[in-house]
């Protein structure tokens, strides 16, 4: 159990999705009481009996530790508010037609907050949104007629990465407040307090990470607009860096360079840095794609013409046909083959689909005829709902079963699991020893001397002088 904290603050987190579970096990870790809401009472009476809704290293550990002592599910808004001091909004905002995020269930939650406010609340913005919402939660508080003197509005991004979100808010690079006056940033820095201050990485249950008693959490204090968009601006950013190193690997590629080779000679440059300089299919997820496209929008409400941004999302989303034609090329056609397809989340270490390059490339297989066997360490109940198992496309319990008789496997998903393959158990599994790599999981000759034709991204492809031998027929 957590040691007490000096000050600990009563918190409630609306929302139970990645940043508002994630969020509301941090702070209960950290010493704080958290009731955490939902208005899905199947998800809350899962959580409440101990289940998870999401994959997310240590959060089920987090959880089954504070459950029921520093953290409590519920559905009763209006109870958790009265109870709270700090109130984090951690509702969904998905990208609409237009490209700008949706606010409606930030709204929906904001308008239900003001019925149960009768003393001073700090409404705390952990959901993405665009510049200037803080005004928006302010108007609507104060539209249902909410004493200004009773609340104030504060951002505080989430910088998460889904994989290792827990160590991230733990550990995080920087904490960012956005905060109108010292009342409001003191509740957020008592929050963040354990923290900023050292006193968390202290403690022996303390979750491992990089930050340490004498190198704690840096806590940075912002206005909300300036908040806002450091996190909009960070994604687009990272964003930006993955595309950047897609567009020189097929540069790269024409040229007959090595892309790997490439971006360990930029990352060695402290300014640019090792980091999102992988080259691939491109990024996916519930963040970089709504958050560039929102970022956009924005920008060109206010008159702004952000034309990076269109460019950073157009070499994204050509970087899946590069995949798919490199696929084409080591196959002649598609239609009849039979056709692994190792990873469908988005990144690995994560269950989620979401704008997954994954599940897009296997769309695009089964479209073109192939018969796709897929394989996932985590993802298959959540892929199995958008794309269902049916004659053309199978899912396997492990990735040589996936494997067996394939004229080629393709690797979609950078799963630690997909790096250490037995290339001997694997060669022996395949119809064709041809693997098509869209993570660059291995070097070359590594899979040369294992006798396989490589294709992967930014590199050369390796075709198999033997590849043309008499193979065992199908099953």
């Amino acid at each position: 159990m957590s040691s007490p904290v000096p000050n600990p603050v009563s918190i409630c987190v609306i929302g139970s999705g990645y940043v508002g579970l994630v969020a509301a096990a941090c702070f209960a870790d950290m010493g704080h009481k958290v009731v955490c809401v939902d208005n899905d009472e199947a998800r809350v009476k899962l959580l409440c009996d101990g289940g998870m809704p999401i994959f997310e290293a240590h959060l089920a550990d987090l959880l089954n530790k504070h459950r029921g002592r520093n953290i409590i599910f519920t559905s009763k808004l209006g109870e958790a508010v009265e109870k709270s001091e700090a109130v984090f909004i951690a509702v969904g905002t998905p990208q609409g037609d237009s490209g700008a995020a949706d606010l409606s269930y930030v709204e929906a939650v904001v308008s239900e907050i003001a019925r149960s406010i009768s003393n001073y609340k700090v409404i705390v913005e952990k959901s993405t949104v665009p510049v200037y919402t803080n005004d928006w939660i302010r108007r609507v508080l104060y539209r249902h007629g909410v004493e200004p003197s009773h609340f104030d509005v504060v951002s505080n991004p989430e910088f998460l990465r889904e994989g290792s979100a827990v160590v991230d808010f733990l550990h995080p690079d920087r904490i960012v407040v956005g905060a109108g006056n010292a009342r409001a940033a003191g509740v957020l820095r008592r929050i963040y307090a354990p923290l900023s201050d050292g006193s968390y990485y202290g403690k022996k249950s303390a979750l491992p990470g990089p930050c340490s008693e004498k190198a704690p959490a840096k806590l940075l204090v912002t206005s909300a607009q300036s908040a806002e968009i450091i996190k909009h601006a960070s994604n687009a950013f990272l964003a930006l860096k993955i595309s950047f190193i897609n567009a020189v690997a097929n540069l790269a590629e024409d040229v007959d360079a090595d892309i790997e080779d490439i971006a360990a000679g930029m990352g060695l440059d402290s300014r640019i840095g090792p980091k999102f300089l992988r080259a691939g299919l491109g990024y996916g997820g519930s963040c970089f794609p709504k958050d560039v496209a929102a970022f956009h929008w924005v920008a060109q409400q206010r008159g702004i013409d952000f034309q990076l941004l269109q460019e950073v999302r157009k070499i994204n989303e050509t970087q899946r046909e590069v995949f798919f034609n490199k696929v084409l090329s080591a196959l002649w056609t598609l239609r009849g083959k039979r056709l692994t397809a190792l990873g469908l989340a988005f990144k690995g270490d994560t269950d989620d689909i979401r704008e997954s390059p994954a599940i897009e490339i296997v769309k695009k297989l089964l479209k073109a005829g192939a018969m796709v066997t897929a394989y996932d360490p985590a993802a298959m109940t959540r892929a199995k709902e958008v794309i269902p198992p049916a004659e053309n496309l199978k899912y396997a319990a492990d990735l040589y079963e996936a494997a067996k008789d394939a004229d080629a496997v393709l690797i979609l998903t950078d799963w630690k699991e997909f790096a250490k393959i037995d290339l001997a158990k694997l060669n022996r599994a395949v119809h064709f020893p041809i693997v098509i790599d869209g993570r660059n999981l291995y070097k070359p000759a590594e899979m040369q001397k294992h006798g396989f034709t490589y294709v992967s991204v930014g590199r050369s492809a390796n075709y198999q002088a033997q590849e043309g031998k008499p193979r065992k027929p199908k099953a």
